[in-house]
């Protein structure tokens, strides 16, 4: 998938919003769908941050049931795609349709001399069947870390095995900065780039180079880290058209 693809494919010029909701019950996930729609953000990620997979399976398939039209991904915490896919793969099976899974570590090695991890969460997705697609975590806040003077090399190995290349800052709320982002967009070309940590509507514009925000801390209630606070997405929104109208 090419930047040109994907902007079209979400017919977002600017930055594609992306909310992050941290998972409670479905009723919480409604609540904020329902806030994020109305602001006019193309999609979101469900992440299971306070309970495990089996757990969030029927909150997904509950939240796809009631919004069978909108695009939504999902991060199962602390889970590689080589054992999230099968699961997508046999939702998709049953008729849930999962859009996209993040990963926080797609076992990208940057020096490109070990590849084995990456090829067999490859052959997993191949496998599974899933049709969605893969934003891949990589030099990812609370990973193995990687050298600053890697992370462009990082990129351009991340480019080889997942759909969009998906970065962060080193915790959760934290930016990246600009040099990060620098780095990362010289090492992904004409391949998507996705931010998912730090970005505020006060400092989006810093990160123009960016094709997707995944926003959570950002967007949220003060103080709150499991609800939107509609004001803060729309502000964010807003940004993002604007970069997209001036890039």
């Amino acid at each position: 998938m090419t930047r040109h693809d994907f902007h079209k494919y979400f017919k977002s010029p600017g930055p594609v919003v992306l909310p992050v909701i941290h998972v409670l019950d479905a009723g919480q996930v409604r609540e904020n769908l329902r806030i994020l729609v109305g602001e006019g953000a193309p999609g979101c990620f469900l992440i299971n941050h306070d309970f495990g997979v089996d757990a969030f399976l029927p909150v997904i398939r509950e939240v796809r049931s009631a919004w069978p039209s909108l695009w939504m991904g999902v991060n199962f915490l602390a889970v590689t795609g080589r054992d999230a896919f099968p699961v997508l793969g046999d939702l998709e099976g049953e008729g849930c349709r999962i859009d996209a899974y993040w990963a926080d570590d797609a076992r990208i090695d940057e020096t490109g001399r070990d590849t084995s991890q990456a090829r067999r969460i490859a052959a997993a997705r191949a496998a599974s069947s899933w049709s969605g697609l893969y934003f891949g975590g990589t030099a990812f806040k609370k990973q193995r870390p990687v050298d600053p003077e890697c992370w462009q090399d990082a990129a351009r190995e991340a480019v080889r095995f997942m759909d969009v290349v998906t970065t962060s800052g080193p915790a959760t709320g934290e930016e990246a900065g600009p040099n990060k982002v620098r780095q990362f967009r010289a090492g992904t070309g004409a391949a998507p780039l996705a931010l998912a940590s730090g970005v505020t509507p006060e400092n989006a514009t810093d990160y123009a180079e960016v094709d997707a925000f995944l926003v959570a801390t950002g967007i949220n209630r003060e103080g709150d880290f499991y609800r939107i606070d509609p004001a803060r997405l729309a502000r964010l929104m807003r940004v993002a058209r604007e970069i997209g109208c001036h890039g």
